[in-house]
């Protein structure tokens, strides 16, 4: 029976995954060819695109060789191969397992995979000799749609922060048009969003270097909206617009009270989702905070999948400033990145900037980065931390935040409005300073230390899963830092 023996393993898979994953990943892949060989049987499977290729291998082909021999009874192997496009031949089939992504990732990045659990990033294709036409092509269509090629998936450091994000865009660039369809991202400055869009945009353009792609800033869009509306030229607007197959569109909370903006948009925005072209924004905010913008418009942009970035916690931190260094041909030693990481905590544009500082003044001075050089480095950056972020001023954000007293962070009162104010208060007080539980605990009333770890506990825990909370928190700590 091994002529039907990929349908019976496909029908137990459509039996045991989500429907919606089964109909983006698995349904859409031609018939398994099966043929015999020494240690059992392979089934190959020609996969239309590179990014479905990656995924595949990566989330389900496990899964899929396990079914296959319980299925034929002796052991079989899966191998994925891209499918031939315009008459060219296959690729060589890609064996199941993780090989060749271990064969052709840098160690580092497979540590960063490892500690996080996730897949590893999309398989970059072969880069053609410099005098290829395909290089030329691939640049002016980068150029066409405004992307930066140098933010892909594998440039971009994996981590519990941008978990559901990443995997969502990875969803997209495989299968754009289809599930989360628009995505929305937010989160604060510095977070990586602009570097998930374009790694979307760019991974679709490898894969198909005629899509028509466009990345745009939304106060580029207002001003082409400006442009038209004095020139009386909309065809023209439609026909940038309307027509494409991915926009990638950043901050669009600049829309807010520009009518004629939004409307304009509105008529885009339908017309793409009409053809099934995909649309990615971002924002600051998540829709429904948005201010100013047309109801319509937010009801929109929820209407696919929202997710939110968040600040990088400290392992992921490391990650990023060790993976940083090492793309500039510097070693990072893991306690000064530790050292850097607990002392830069706002976002990913604040560890890049604090790692130049450090590369520049280990160049400069000839000496090789240590902590002691680090903290030299970063002496400035470390003495506006140490002089602005006081337990009272922490104690006065937050309560101006709250819409309370700060008398109330030292009084008795325990009713929900003044408790959790409270408990935040302590759990930024231990996060951005440098006083120990009994200290932070004798500044709020006198309370016990115990009382100051149960809050800073809890608080930390609940970040970790509560998205508005880790949103008013962030806003809390870009207050403090100035």
């Amino acid at each position: 029976m091994s002529s039907d023996l990929w349908q019976r393993c496909c029908e137990r898979l459509a039996a045991e995954m989500p429907e919606q994953q089964f109909n983006t990943w698995i349904r859409p892949l031609p018939p398994g060819v099966v043929s015999d060989a020494e240690a059992g049987q392979v089934v190959s499977v020609r996969v239309p695109n590179r990014f479905k290729l990656d995924w595949i291998r990566n989330q389900y082909a496990p899964r899929i060789e396990m079914l296959l021999a319980d299925l034929a009874g002796q052991p079989v192997k899966l191998e994925l191969s891209l499918a031939p496009r315009d008459g060219q031949p296959a690729p060589r089939p890609v064996a199941a397992a993780a090989e060749v992504a271990m064969a052709a990732a840098p160690s580092a990045a497979l540590a960063l995979h490892a500690y996080n659990g996730t897949p590893a990033a999309a398989v970059v294709a072969p880069v053609p000799a410099p005098s290829s036409p395909q290089v030329s092509h691939a640049v002016s269509a980068a150029s066409r749609s405004r992307l930066n090629t140098s933010l892909t998936f594998d440039t971009l450091v994996p981590g519990r922060a941008n978990q559901m994000a990443r995997t969502a865009a990875l969803h997209v660039a495989g299968a754009p048009g289809q599930m989360y369809n628009p995505l929305f991202i937010y989160g604060g400055v510095g977070l990586g969003k602009t570097h998930l869009m374009n790694a979307v945009g760019n991974a679709l353009l490898a894969d198909n270097p005629n899509a028509r792609i466009l990345y745009l800033h939304a106060e580029q869009f207002i001003t082409d909206v400006v442009k038209n509306y004095q020139r009386k030229t909309f065809d023209e607007l439609k026909a940038k617009y309307h027509q494409l197959d991915l926009l990638l569109i950043d901050d669009v909370q600049f829309f807010a009270g520009k009518e004629r903006t939004q409307e304009e948009f509105f008529n885009a925005f339908e017309a793409l989702l009409a053809k099934r072209a995909h649309i990615i924004m971002t924002s600051d905010t998540y829709p429904k905070g948005l201010a100013d913008i047309d109801e319509r418009l937010t009801s929109r942009f929820d209407s696919g999948l929202t997710v939110a970035i968040e600040p990088p916690e400290l392992e992921m931190r490391v990650a990023i400033l060790m993976k940083k260094a090492e793309a500039e041909a510097a070693v990072m030693p893991e306690d000064v990145a530790f050292f850097v990481a607990k002392n830069v905590r706002a976002n990913v544009r604040e560890l890049e900037g604090a790692l130049r500082k450090i590369l520049a003044y280990s160049r400069f001075s000839h000496k090789e980065i240590n902590i002691q050089l680090a903290r030299e480095a970063l002496k400035d950056l470390l003495s506006i931390q140490n002089r602005q972020i006081s337990v009272e001023n922490i104690q006065k954000t937050v309560a101006d935040f709250y819409k309370i007293k700060v008398a109330d962070m030292y009084s008795k009162k325990r009713p929900a409005s003044i408790a959790r104010p409270r408990q935040i208060a302590m759990y930024l007080a231990k996060e951005l300073t440098q006083k120990s539980l009994p200290e932070i605990g004798e500044l709020f009333g006198g309370r016990d230390h115990t009382t100051v770890l149960h809050a800073v506990r809890k608080i930390g825990g609940e970040r970790t899963k509560n998205t508005e909370l880790n949103q008013q928190l962030h806003v809390l700590e870009q207050t403090l830092k100035g």
